[in-house]
């Protein structure tokens, strides 16, 4: 990798085959701490995210693709697939995310690339694990959050939706850089590389350990109440309709200081509230207490007098109001990155700071195959078959 050493995994070469959210999402995150990250995509448009959008850029793939170079090859044929399996001769890293048995078929699998490279750390993403009696079905966010239990603690089981943010392809593109990242600092130590796997359900599943937990010491199946009564979390709405949540969790001083707010500090010593466990056992007579009295003011003074008695508490946000917040803009979350044809796109930056090889996003996601030459020159493969 050319270019001065600015980030955490510089001089990491990683080779992506994978679309939608999971694959990328973790690749993003390797090139986000300096990884160059080789994109393989199909001559057929590419990651379909691509068409998610207005031709000339498509936020949805841009969400998770920047920092990456775009190559094209026709894994179908002979020579595409054989300039692919030569790239991965020269690669740290391999995430794939295609049905399994896929990368077998065109001659990428494990066995056959770790047998030339045994470097190489090479992750799979898949639905539902790469064996086993549903390893051959489909897998998309929704079905990952249904069947590892998610979807059953964020939605109304009466009244059953799907959420507003793919969940489990995020959580499975974080666990699958979480173990790329471990597999290199083993190869540090045993210069070998290793295979990484993981899938919708395992990694949503793993998500819930709370309350997996929970459910293993009594056989209780938990709700999405449960543990709002348990970490005593509240919803509420002001008087014009604008919601707020207050998180009491364990230290009494919190109820405390809701109790002053509310104007019932008598509330301290009732003993229908006075230990958390009493709260718990009357958490709903307590919310409907607290939403009469908060419904007559505004969120502003609510949130204004709750902070000043230092109780855990914020508006809920739409994503107009989250990067309007002050913090939000003093964290810098935000970023302009510049874009050939748009002059610029925005996206928010990554969660994570490091004081000495920070973060960065150098480049908008890519256009289809616009390192072709750049990549497959190192290959001597500059006019390998792409179509």
């Amino acid at each position: 990798m050319s270019g001065p050493i600015t980030g955490a995994l510089a001089g990491v070469t990683v080779l992506e085959f994978a679309s939608y959210v999971s694959g990328p999402y973790a690749g993003m995150m390797l090139a986000d701490l300096g990884a160059e990250v080789i994109k393989i995509e199909s001559p057929n448009g590419g990651d379909a995210f691509r068409g998610w959008g207005p031709a000339d850029y498509s936020a949805t793939f841009g969400s998770v693709n920047r920092n990456k170079k775009s190559v094209v090859l026709d894994l179908k044929t002979e020579e595409g697939a054989r300039a692919a399996f030569e790239l991965a001769l020269e690669a740290d890293v391999l995430i794939e995310n295609l049905r399994t048995g896929a990368m077998d078929r065109l001659g990428l699998g494990y066995a056959a690339v770790s047998a030339k490279n045994p470097r190489l750390v090479y992750c799979s993403i898949t639905g539902f694990g790469g064996t086993g009696p549903y390893a051959q079905r489909p897998g998309y966010d929704t079905v990952g959050q249904a069947m590892s239990g998610l979807l059953s603690l964020l939605t109304d089981l009466d009244d059953p939706k799907g959420m507003g943010i793919s969940l489990s392809d995020h959580l499975t593109g974080m666990m699958g850089a979480y173990g790329i990242l471990g597999a290199l600092m083993a190869r540090n130590l045993t210069g070998k590389g290793q295979r990484v796997e993981t899938s919708l359900l395992e990694a949503t599943a793993a998500f819930l350990g709370e309350n997996a937990a929970r459910f293993f010491e009594d056989g209780k199946t938990p709700s999405r109440a449960t543990r709002t009564k348990t970490a005593l979390v509240f919803a509420f709405t002001d008087r014009d309709g604008k919601p707020f949540v207050v998180h009491l969790s364990s230290p009494p001083k919190f109820f405390a200081g809701l109790a002053r707010v509310a104007g019932h500090e008598h509330w301290i010593e009732d003993p229908r509230f006075k230990t958390k466990k009493d709260r718990q056992i009357n958490y709903d007579t307590l919310k409907e207490q607290l939403q009469a009295i908060f419904r007559t003011g505004k969120r502003a003074d609510w949130l204004r007098k709750l902070l000043e008695n230092d109780v855990p508490s914020g508006p809920i946000y739409q994503l107009d109001e989250v990067f309007a917040d002050p913090q939000v803009q003093h964290l810098g979350l935000v970023r302009s990155v510049p874009h050939p044809k748009l002059g610029e796109v925005k996206l928010v930056g990554g969660g994570v700071s490091l004081s000495d090889t920070p973060t960065a996003i150098r480049s908008a996601a890519p256009a289809l195959g616009e390192h072709n030459d750049e990549i497959l020159a190192r290959i001597g493969r500059v006019k390998a078959a792409a179509k």
